[in-house]
């Protein structure tokens, strides 16, 4: 029997992506900000509706929603206080990456994509790795997001787990026109 041996995968799909644009910081801080914003509001949706169809057949007058402490009759939101709103969080980023081939809605909006090292579409997998590496990036006060301006190639912590990229999508000539009218 023959021992296991190397096999180096990912250098053909490498060298295919050799010399694409990677998106800079900004855009894909605003692209997140995009996608948390819309995440936010889809996430809050259900009770908001709820709360109009309580309101509006004349619910309890001491039915409240609460951020503090709950006490009898109130609902606690929290994007980050319980498993449940992690798990949503997990599920909006991976399936939103996964189902737009690596473009959230903020990353389309922005024109960049989220581009896997290994295959040539992102998995499902790749997706929901990347979403979990998001926690990785901001332990330590959201040093993992700034290791991009110290990666050769503007990888953050999240990119090196789930081994992948995010490039720019605009065309090359308006990136030059872009570049020449900042420096005009």
């Amino acid at each position: 029997m023959r021992p296991p041996h190397y096999d180096p995968h990912e250098t053909e799909r490498m060298h295919a992506l050799d010399g694409a644009d990677l998106a800079s910081f900004g855009r894909r801080a605003v692209a997140f900000t995009i996608d948390f914003l819309i995440g936010g509001a889809i996430f809050m949706s259900p009770l908001v509706i709820l709360s109009l169809i309580f309101f509006f057949r004349g619910a309890d007058p001491n039915f409240q929603f609460t951020v503090g402490e709950p006490r009898e009759g109130t609902i606690r939101l929290n994007f980050f206080g319980n498993a449940f709103s992690i798990v949503y969080w997990l599920f909006y980023f991976g399936l939103a990456t996964y189902f737009g081939n690596g473009r959230t809605p903020g990353k389309r909006i922005m024109k960049i994509r989220v581009v896997s090292l290994v295959h040539e579409r992102i998995s499902l997998w790749h997706s929901i790795e990347r979403a979990l590496g998001y926690a990785a990036s901001a332990l330590e006060f959201g040093f993992g997001f700034m290791q991009y301006f110290v990666h050769p190639n503007r990888r953050t912590v999240h990119d090196r787990i789930a081994e992948t990229i995010v490039v720019d999508e605009r065309p090359a000539r308006a990136v030059e026109l872009d570049e020449a009218s900042v420096s005009a």
